[in-house]
């Protein structure tokens, strides 16, 4: 019995080196990652915003309780080869889960900046969970919430229209991140 379950486990391992894929197991054992078909992530991108530090308060102009205009961000170091760049905001603190603020995918790539309440040319904002397109300001129901904007360097272009939610985007983005960056406000309403 032994050697049969030696052989099984030697044919296993001889299977998955086959093909040149280097395989990751997690840790119960359930899933098998593909790495080879993932791009190289060769650079980490910059990111920040002139009205707030990383983890520091989000001015209210920016929110439901004043203008709520999006902020503007500034970034460096794209890596060479991105071919588009995407912006995710959105609040892990909501009380029904992730709440997304905006969405926005095809930047180009030589941008080095969002100016306030704009939108670069040419790129696309999706549906965030207000069911609408386009910026929605930090509105915590109470308390202090934490609004991440994460910033993605890609070797594709999405073909995505704005009816696509982050669902959508994160599936077309998978396999194609060569750079991520990421800052963090806060937000409490009085």
């Amino acid at each position: 019995m032994k050697k049969v379950l030696l052989i099984i486990f030697s044919g296993l391992l001889l299977l998955g080196g086959c093909g040149g894929q280097e395989s990751v197991l997690d840790g119960d054992n359930s899933e098998i990652e593909e790495r080879d078909s993932m791009p190289e992530i060769t650079s980490q991108l910059k990111i920040s915003s002139p009205t707030f530090e990383h983890e520091g308060a989000i001015p209210s102009k920016y929110t439901c309780d004043g203008d709520n205009v999006s902020l503007p961000l500034t970034f460096s170091e794209v890596p060479e080869g991105t071919k588009s760049l995407v912006l995710i905001s959105d609040d892990p603190d909501a009380p029904n889960g992730d709440w997304v603020h905006w969405l926005v995918w095809n930047i180009k790539p030589q941008i080095t900046e969002i100016a306030e309440n704009s939108v670069p040319e040419k790129a696309v904002e999706g549906k965030t969970s207000f069911g609408s397109t386009g910026y929605g300001g930090p509105c915590p129901p109470s308390g202090k919430h934490r609004y991440f904007f994460k910033f993605y360097a890609l070797d594709a272009i999405l073909d995505l229209g704005p009816s696509a939610g982050k669902g959508e985007l994160l599936e077309a983005m998978d396999g194609h991140v060569v750079g991520e960056a990421e800052l963090v406000g806060t937000y409490e309403r009085n």
